[in-house]
């Protein structure tokens, strides 16, 4: 045997890399694409972009300062609103407003929301010594996304070398202030404070309902009130009375219905999502009109000068030296790939979106009830698209429905949405805790059938507890 290199042809499919490059804009989100788009023009100089507004609310191109496609969404509760105010209100009523600035945005003269934990510390600086805002603000910088406090009063009192007493003396300020419940260490304190505060405002609370917090509530939770009734000498209806009051009164996540809560920045400190695609529904004939924000938001060619150098190349090449053809050469190629990758992107996205709101004309005309059953592969196979291809497209990226509403493009393709909201509405509406059974049979007598494990997978995505602790 002997090892010998040689040369044999060989045919095989291999990916080009334009192809490689496409797939990569496809898939990127509008945030990523701009951030790709800012790189390649700082990389590129034979790329430019031609600077235009954009809306802040939907991301198309503005005329002067006016959004043409907000403008025609408000034109219909302007129309529905002038038999309100008459028509002295919208002789006075200018759109463009008493200034002539195009420039001008009316939302930079917005104050920006404060935090609940900004207005926290704004409060309890008036109530503090400067020599106690440093434990405050390590206090509300240790609040969880509940609003519970997650470290114990001997750490941080031996972080700061501070007696115990003196933190207990900021917690307590701390608790004292809205949403009532903040800064408790765990439920049965979150409640109690809660049951104070309604106590002290003369509200009428059941009697035994402090003990049954302060003792029983795990009992409570299990629905053993007969075992509660007998620990505390009382009836079981004096038990159902205080389970009731504290299920309709008591808040037990109370920063969850704060507005600007940001500890974590998960819930109301979101950033604002702008769409990447917009259906609108047209006028007349009752159809829908897809729209690419991309081919608004983004004005890319090719440099003027380096298409002139280009043109001069090619009819008097001996003029150039051979790094700079090269260099000429590289980058308006460069350029116009990147172009061409660009408005692939918008073409792929403009007949995925169409073909989705064909298929989905229910549920954009009346609501989540309506959504059909569709999967990528079924819009792959009807756009002859193979089905990474709809699913890079989709990934990631965000539409805004004819209501307005901007939403994930994933939820076009679970079905589930609409049983979940029917299962949500069931339990809304129960006079008394329904099981996952009950809910099952419930559900199929409305023709809709489901397994029992089923609603309970439902049931644990929209956050709702059993019937044995609701």
């Amino acid at each position: 045997m002997e090892m010998i290199q040689d040369m044999m042809p060989n045919m095989g499919m291999k990916v080009s890399p334009r192809l490689v490059a496409a797939s990569y804009i496809l898939e990127l989100s509008s945030q990523e694409l701009q951030q790709v788009i800012n790189e390649e023009l700082n990389d590129n100089p034979a790329l430019e972009v031609l600077e235009k507004a954009t809306c802040s609310v939907c991301g198309g191109a503005l005329q002067g300062s006016i959004c043409p496609h907000c403008l025609s969404q408000q034109k219909i509760d302007d129309s529905n609103a002038e038999n309100d105010y008459g028509d002295d209100y919208f002789a006075s009523y200018s759109l463009s407003g008493s200034s002539t600035d195009d420039d001008f945005d009316p939302l930079s003269q917005v104050a920006a929301q404060m935090t609940i934990s900004e207005r926290l510390l704004t409060e309890l600086q008036a109530m503090l010594q400067p020599g106690d805002m440093p434990i405050a603000e390590f206090l509300v910088g240790s609040l969880d996304d509940n609003g519970y406090l997650q470290c114990s009063l001997e750490e941080v009192a031996e972080l700061f070398s501070v007696e115990p007493t003196r933190v207990e003396m900021i917690l307590g300020l701390l608790q004292s202030l809205e949403p009532i419940g903040i800064g408790a260490r765990d439920l049965g304190e979150c409640l109690l404070i809660q049951l104070n505060y309604l106590e002290q405002d003369g509200v009428e609370i059941p009697p035994h309902t402090g003990g049954i917090i302060s003792g029983h509530l795990h009992e409570l939770a299990e629905h053993k009130f007969g075992r509660i009734a007998s620990k505390l000498g009382i009836t079981i209806e004096q038990v159902n009375q205080a389970s009731e009051f504290i299920k309709h009164r008591l808040n037990p996540y109370p920063a969850q219905e704060a507005e600007g809560f940001e500890p974590g920045v998960t819930r109301s400190g979101a950033a604002h999502i702008l769409p990447d695609v917009i259906i609108s529904q047209k006028e007349g004939d009752g159809g829908y009109e897809v729209e690419v924000v991309e081919s608004k938001r983004f004005f890319l060619r090719v440099s003027p000068l380096y298409n002139q150098l280009l043109n001069d190349l090619e009819r008097e090449p001996l003029r150039f030296s051979d790094d700079e053809k090269r260099h000429i050469q590289h980058y308006v190629s460069r350029a116009k790939l990147f172009i061409a990758n660009i408005n692939q992107r918008r073409q792929t996205l403009q007949k995925i979106t169409a073909c989705i709101a064909e298929q989905q004309k229910g549920f954009l005309a009346k609501g989540v009830r309506h959504l059909k059953a569709l999967t990528r592969a079924a819009v792959a196979k009807e756009l002859g698209m193979h089905e990474s291809t709809v699913s890079r497209a989709t990934a990631a990226k965000y539409v805004m429905l004819p209501s307005g509403q901007v939403i994930p493009f994933g939820n076009f393709f679970t079905a589930s949405l609409s049983v979940r909201d029917v299962i949500k509405e069931i339990i809304g509406n129960e006079s008394a805790p329904m099981t996952d059974q009950e809910i099952a049979a419930e559900l199929a007598s409305r023709g809709i059938n489901v397994a029992r494990r089923t609603v309970a997978k439902y049931r644990e995505q929209l956050s709702i507890l059993p019937s044995s602790l609701r």
